[in-house]
């Protein structure tokens, strides 16, 4: 077999490899958009093939910002029904000669591997994480469940061990934007440094488990200083939205981040500071970023992500009149 990027000319040939799937929302529609606006490259789109016919058998489709050297993460895995035929396969990794029970495990292990290898030599230090996009209830749903099962034991094998289960939830301009809060004032802050000490300080507890795993690799105060940076250069939201939010004496409690990204107005960030939190100021704060991004913004639709365990995060989505309409399964490494 043979894993390799494909080249621009061959996007056509690579798209055919593309299904209809629970796990991801690519289609060939949304694969030439982004490599038009640079969020895909066709050094990021990876292709293993068979035999001198060179017989597609897999596609990974990695993502990152337009200004990206290396990909930020897996957008999705296919792998064709010639794939699905073959038997005898040996799975990737030190001394590993397991046999999955599905060939198509063994098969997208073995490309992810290869192009973990390419993107450690070009000196990105993890592998980026594998993001499963997947219906609400994607449990209850057999062929969602099937998806995500071979493509969990693909990543495994390739390194992408964790598992992070996100969910999404959405606003629509039809719901009532929140009203203000009666014991919290908010304004805006143009200094950047008062963000970071703000990240820094929140970190703490935080049931946010990216940045709990990024603040351990890079420590609170390197972590801080990225959140800011990303939100303020890679993100497309106004810098002038963020607010930071503080008692009437003047106490500050948290603050929020309403943003956007190519495709949606997003709650960005939302942090409590820990001896604030335990007393629903976080559904005070999501609320005024709610009302930024509808009134000033001039959202229709808001999403939002958080994680499965982060249940003060959730009880506030669900008291604002958000949604949960799908869920992410991020798969990272150790």
């Amino acid at each position: 077999m043979i894993f390799r990027p494909i080249v621009l000319q061959e996007l056509d040939t690579a798209l055919t490899c593309l299904r209809s799937d629970p796990s991801t929302t690519i289609s060939a529609e949304v694969v030439r958009a982004r490599i038009a606006d640079g969020e895909y490259r066709p050094e990021w789109i990876w292709i293993a093939e068979a035999g001198p016919e060179r017989v597609p058998l897999a596609l990974a489709i990695w993502w990152g910002l337009p200004d990206d050297i290396l990909p930020r993460s897996l957008d999705a895995l296919f792998t064709t029904e010639a794939a699905t035929a073959l038997t005898n396969l040996d799975t990737p990794g030190p001394g590993a000669r397991l046999l999955p029970s599905d060939p198509r495990s063994a098969i997208a292990a073995a490309l992810l591997t290869a192009a973990h290898q390419v993107f450690a030599a070009d000196s990105l230090a993890v592998p980026p994480e594998y993001h499963l996009f997947l219906p609400a209830n994607w449990r209850g749903q057999p062929e969602a469940a099937a998806a995500v099962e071979w493509r969990r034991e693909a990543a495994k094998l390739a390194g992408l061990r964790l598992a992070t289960e996100r969910l999404r939830f959405e606003w629509e301009a039809e719901r009532p934007v929140p009203t203000v809060s009666e014991r919290l004032v908010f304004t805006p802050e143009p200094d950047d440094e008062v963000f970071v000490d703000l990240f820094r300080r929140a970190l703490p507890g935080s049931l946010d488990a990216a940045t709990t795993r990024e603040s351990l690799l890079l420590g609170p105060a390197e972590q801080a200083r990225n959140d800011v940076a990303f939100y303020h250069h890679d993100m497309l939201g106004d810098r002038s939205w963020w607010r930071i939010a503080r008692t009437p004496t003047g106490q500050v409690v948290g603050f929020g981040i309403p943003s956007r990204n190519s495709a949606a107005s997003v709650v960005g960030y939302l942090g409590v500071l820990p001896e604030f939190r335990g007393r629903g100021f976080v559904a005070e704060i999501l609320a005024e970023v709610t009302r930024v991004l509808a009134t000033e913004a001039m959202a229709t639709a808001i999403r939002a992500d958080t994680d499965l365990a982060n249940h003060p995060m959730i009880a506030a989505f669900e008291l604002l009149g958000y949604r949960e309409t799908a869920r992410r399964l991020v798969l990272s490494a150790d």
